[in-house]
C-alpha cells in the first residue's frame, strides 16, 4: 500500500500517469472524507477512476458509481468434480447461450417461471420507492435474466481441487443504464454544479438533504437490486443447462453474490458516509467475494480482511491495461485463439478487446491485494460465454 497524499492511497502496483491524475484529482473534492482508495485494478474511467473506493459526506457522486449500476458477480459451487463431467463442453457453452440473452441491445422473449417472482419483488420495490421502471426502460421486465457484453461473461470453472464452479458477471442492463445516466445529468444541471470548481464536470454530486438526491438513492438501491436478481436469474438458467448437459442435478454447496458498482451508508473513521465502489467489493472481515481474471485467465473465491484504511474494500477484477480501442488495433483473433486454448469459447473478432493481454495480470492484482483479502479458491476456466 502507497500512501500518495494525505487523501489517497493505493494499492496499484501497476499505475499508468493519467490514472493517478485522475484519482489525485477526484481525491481533492472537498466532499471526500476520510481519503479515496484505489485498488490493485486501478485504470482510468469516466470521471471517477474504475477500481476506486469513494468516500462521499452528505453526498452522491452518481458518476463514480457508474452506468451499469450494481454491476457484479455471482458464483455457485456444485458437488460435481471435474472429471465427473462429459467432454463435449461445445454442447454446454451453445446450451447456455440459447438459454440466456446476450449481447447489447438482446433481451428476452418471454418471462419465464423462474423470473415471475422476481419481477413482482421489483414491482413492490418500484412502488415503494414511488418511481415506474418503464419510464426509463419500456421492456425492463424481459431485461431480467440477460447478460449483455462487454467485460460480461458466463464460465464454467474448475478450483484447485477440481471442484467445478458456474460463474458469471452481469449488472442492472439497460434499464440501470437509463437510470444512472438521468442522475448524472441532474447533478451535472444543478444550479450550483454549473459554476462549482470540479475537475471534471462528471465528478457533479448530489447532497443529501435534497429531492434530487433523495430520489437517485431510491433508484439507485432498487436498479442495485435488478441487478443482484438479474445474475440470480441467469444463474438458475445456467444451472439448468448444466444439469441437461450433465445428466444429473446439481447440488450447491455454496452461492456467493456480489456486487462491484454501487454506493452504500457505512461507517469509517467516526464519521456515516456514502462509500461508492466503482469497481471494487465490500471486504469487511468475512465477506465472501469473487475478483475474477480476464477472459481466459484465472478467478478467485476470496474472503475479506476487514482492512480499515481501504475502507474494507478489494479490486473486482484484472483492471484494464489497455483501452478497448488500443486492443483491437494491438491484438488479433489468432493471439486471442491461442490465449484461450483449452478453453470452450465462441472465437469472434468481437471479443478481440477482451484478450487477457489487454488485462493486467491478474495473479499481479492478487498479490497486491494481499492484506485485502484472503484467498480461498483459484479457478480455471473450462467454458467461456459472452455476447458481443
Amino acid at each position: 500500500m502507497e500512501v500518495i497524499n494525505s487523501r489517497l492511497v493505493s494499492w496499484a502496483s501497476i499505475l499508468d500517469d493519467k490514472t493517478r491524475e485522475q484519482a489525485l484529482a477526484t481525491a481533492q473534492l472537498p466532499i471526500i472524507y476520510p481519503h479515496l482508495a484505489l485498488m490493485p485494478d486501478a485504470h482510468l474511467g469516466l470521471g471517477a477512476t474504475v477500481g476506486s473506493v469513494i468516500p462521499t459526506l452528505g453526498a452522491v457522486i452518481p458518476a463514480a458509481v457508474g452506468v451499469d449500476i450494481g454491476c457484479g458477480m455471482i458464483a455457485v459451487r456444485t458437488q460435481y468434480a471435474l472429471k465427473d463431467l462429459p467432454k463435449d463442453r461445445k454442447r454446454l457453452r451453445e446450451g447456455i447461450e440459447h438459454a440466456i440473452p446476450l449481447s447489447s441491445g438482446k433481451c428476452n422473449r418471454r418471462i419465464t417461471a423462474t423470473a415471475e417472482p422476481r419481477l413482482a419483488e421489483l414491482r413492490q420495490m418500484a412502488a415503494t420507492a414511488g418511481f415506474e421502471p418503464a419510464q426509463y426502460a419500456a421492456n425492463w421486465k424481459l431485461q431480467l435474466g440477460s447478460l449483455g457484453s462487454g467485460n460480461h461473461f458466463i464460465e464454467v470453472c474448475a478450483d484447485e481441487t477440481d471442484a467445478v464452479w458456474l460463474f458469471l458477471h452481469s449488472g442492472s442492463r439497460g434499464v440501470g443504464n437509463n437510470i444512472a445516466q438521468r442522475h448524472i445529468g441532474q447533478a451535472r444541471s444543478g444550479d450550483r454544479m454549473r459554476t462549482a470548481d470540479l475537475p471534471n464536470p462528471a465528478l457533479a454530486y448530489l447532497e443529501e438533504g435534497t429531492p434530487e438526491f433523495e430520489r437517485y438513492i431510491r433508484e439507485l438501491h432498487w436498479a442495485q437490486h435488478f441487478a443482484l436478481l438479474n445474475r440470480e436469474e441467469m444463474m438458475d438458467r445456467v444451472v439448468r443447462q448444466f444439469e441437461s448437459w450433465a445428466g444429473g442435478r446439481v447440488r450447491e454447496t455454496e452461492r456467493i453474490n456480489c456486487h462491484h458498482n454501487f454506493t452504500a451508508q457505512e461507517k469509517h473513521y467516526g464519521k456515516s458516509v456514502w462509500v461508492s465502489r466503482k469497481g471494487a467489493i465490500r471486504a469487511e472481515a468475512g465477506d465472501a467475494g469473487l475478483i475474477p481474471g480476464s477472459m481466459g485467465t484465472a478467478s478467485y473465491v476470496v474472503v475479506g480482511l476487514g482492512n480499515p484504511v481501504s475502507l474494507n474494500s478489494s479490486p473486482h477484477g484484472a483492471g484494464r491495461a489497455y483501452s478497448r480501442t488500443a486492443a483491437k488495433r494491438m491484438f488479433s483473433l489468432a493471439e486471442l485463439k491461442t490465449a484461450m486454448q483449452g478453453i470452450e469459447f465462441r472465437p469472434s473478432e468481437a471479443f478481440i478487446d477482451e484478450i487477457p493481454a489487454a488485462y493486467k495480470p491478474i495473479d499481479q492484482v492478487m498479490r497486491d491485494s494481499a492484506d485485502l483479502v484472503k484467498i480461498r479458491h483459484k479457478l480455471r476456466q473450462l467454458v467461456n460465454v459472452k455476447g458481443n
